[in-house]
């Protein structure tokens, strides 16, 4: 069975994976060998959307990557209210959902729980499963670092204001039923779209509507 990750570079997309697709346009290169250097290049500079890094053994697919650039644990939350409405953060000029870097001593679900209450307000919240882990480079002083976020299903009991992180550049915190949740999704990153997908969210948080 082929196993695949999906590592995003803004709207162009790494895969990492065991097998490629036949009769794809894309291009296709040898993890084990190609350095960070050269992934930049291509995804930056080349017209290529899609870059595929192979390697046959499924266990070092991550583990090979991670190894190019440094790696930052991130938490947060797929988060719905008693209502069955979803909460999510307007940040430059994306809808998106809470989360943050996982600080030192905690465990993914404390990292979750406190992002979600740091960049929204919301309170009386319950940890639940883990909905999915996303992928995506980003570049901060200069240096590309690759952030892992593990988004875990949290209920909310809170019934007061939602509060935007302002330092955070939030600007909205809003919960969204189906209509307007499908409707966010157009105007998201690709990493939240890709977690949607990947996870079946809208059929799964919104089938009894």
């Amino acid at each position: 069975m082929t196993q695949m990750y999906k590592v995003f570079v803004n709207k162009k997309e790494i895969i990492l994976t065991t097998d490629v697709p036949q009769k794809i346009k894309a291009k296709v290169l040898s993890l084990q060998s190609i350095t960070l250097k050269k992934i930049i290049r291509i995804v930056r500079t080349s017209k290529v959307e899609t870059l595929y890094l192979v390697h046959q053994n499924p266990k070092k697919l991550l583990p090979l990557f991670k190894e190019k650039l440094p790696v930052v644990v991130a938490a947060g939350g797929v988060v719905q209210n008693k209502e069955g409405k979803l909460l999510f953060i307007y940040r430059k000029k994306r809808w998106d959902l809470p989360k943050g870097k996982v600080e030192k001593g905690e465990s993914l679900e404390e990292g979750a729980l406190r992002e979600v209450m740091e960049e929204t307000g919301v309170k009386k919240l319950k940890v639940g499963d883990l909905a999915g882990v996303t992928y995506h480079i980003f570049k901060r002083s200069n240096r590309y670092q690759l952030k892992e976020s593990h988004w875990f299903f949290i209920s909310s009991k809170h019934e007061g204001e939602l509060v935007p992180e302002a330092k955070e550049d939030i600007t909205k915190a809003v919960w969204k039923g189906k209509k307007k949740t499908i409707k966010a999704l157009e105007k998201t990153y690709p990493n939240i779209a890709h977690l949607f997908d990947e996870a079946k969210l809208i059929k799964f948080l919104f089938e009894e509507e």
